[in-house]
C-alpha cells in the first residue's frame, strides 16, 4: 500500500495572504453595498420629503400674495390697492429669488440668470392682472354672476382665482347682490350683508357651489379660504353653499 503525503508547508506557502489593496477593495465593496441598501430603505422617506418641499415652494407665493395682502388690508388698515401692490411686490421678489436659485443651480451664466429673475417676477405681474379681470364661464353659475366678478374686492378676486386654479371644478354661484335680489327670493334685505357694495366700493363676499361635489373637496376649499385670511362659512339660506367674505378693517 502506498502512502500519499501532503506537503502542508507548500500549501501554506502557496496560499498567500491578501494584499493591502485587496483588503481595501473588499472593504470598499462592503461599504458600497451597505450604502446602497441604506439608500433603498430611505428612498420612500426622501421622496415624501422632496414632495413636501415642492408643495411648500409652490404654495408659498400664493400664500404671500393673498395672505400678505389681507393682513396689510385688515390689520394695518391699508387701502385695497396699496395692500395688493405691496403683497404682489413681495411675491415678485420671492419668485425672483426662485429664478436666481434655479438658474444658479443649473449653472447658467449671468445673462441667463438675470433673464430668469426678470421672467419669474413678470409671472407674478401677469398672474395678478389675469386674476383681477378674468374668470372662466365654467366657474360661474351664470353670465350675470360672471359680470359681478369685477365688483368683488381685488384680494377676493385673487383668492378666488387661486382656488379655481387648484380646483378647476369650483363654481361661483353668487357675488354682488341688490335689494331686488332679496325681494325676488321672498326674503327681507340683509343690510349687513357683505354681498352689498361696501364703503370702499367693492363687494366683499361670494358664494361657492357645494351641491354635487365630494364633501372632502368642499371642506378643503373652506379651509383654504380660511388659511388665506378670509371668513369662510358653510351655510344654508336659499341653498346649501359656501359663503366666503373679506371683513372690513377694524376701526
Amino acid at each position: 500500500m502506498s502512502a500519499t503525503k501532503i506537503d502542508l508547508g507548500r500549501m501554506s506557502a502557496d496560499a498567500k495572504p491578501p494584499s493591502a489593496g485587496e483588503r481595501t477593495d473588499r472593504r470598499d465593496r462592503r461599504q458600497s453595498g451597505g450604502k446602497r441598501r441604506k439608500r433603498l430603505r430611505t428612498l420612500p422617506f426622501r421622496l415624501v420629503r422632496a414632495l413636501a418641499v415642492a408643495v411648500l415652494l409652490a404654495v408659498a407665493p400664493f400664500f404671500l400674495l393673498i395672505r400678505g395682502g389681507v393682513f396689510a388690508y385688515r390689520e394695518w388698515g391699508w387701502e385695497s390697492w396699496p395692500a395688493l401692490l405691496a403683497s404682489a411686490g413681495a411675491t415678485a421678489l420671492l419668485m425672483a429669488t426662485y429664478g436666481w436659485l434655479a438658474s444658479r443651480r443649473a449653472g447658467a451664466g449671468k445673462g441667463l440668470r438675470r433673464a430668469m429673475v426678470r421672467l419669474a417676477a413678470l409671472v407674478v405681474v401677469a398672474y395678478v392682472a389675469y386674476a383681477l379681470v378674468y374668470v372662466g364661464g365654467a366657474n360661474t353659475k351664470s353670465p350675470e354672476v360672471r359680470a359681478e366678478y369685477q365688483q368683488l374686492h381685488p384680494l377676493l378676486r385673487i383668492a378666488a382665482s387661486a382656488v379655481i386654479l387648484a380646483d378647476p371644478a369650483a363654481v361661483i354661484t353668487d357675488a354682488g347682490r341688490t335689494e331686488d335680489f332679496y325681494r325676488r327670493m321672498g326674503l327681507p334685505p340683509n343690510e349687513a350683508s357683505l354681498h352689498f357694495r361696501q364703503p370702499d366700493g367693492f363687494v366683499h363676499a361670494l358664494d361657492l357651489r357645494t351641491n354635487g361635489r365630494p364633501e372632502w373637496r368642499n371642506r378643503t376649499v373652506e379651509l383654504a379660504f380660511w388659511a388665506l385670511g378670509f371668513h369662510s362659512l358653510r351655510h344654508v339660506g336659499t341653498a346649501d353653499h359656501l359663503h366666503v367674505s373679506l371683513r372690513m378693517p377694524s376701526p
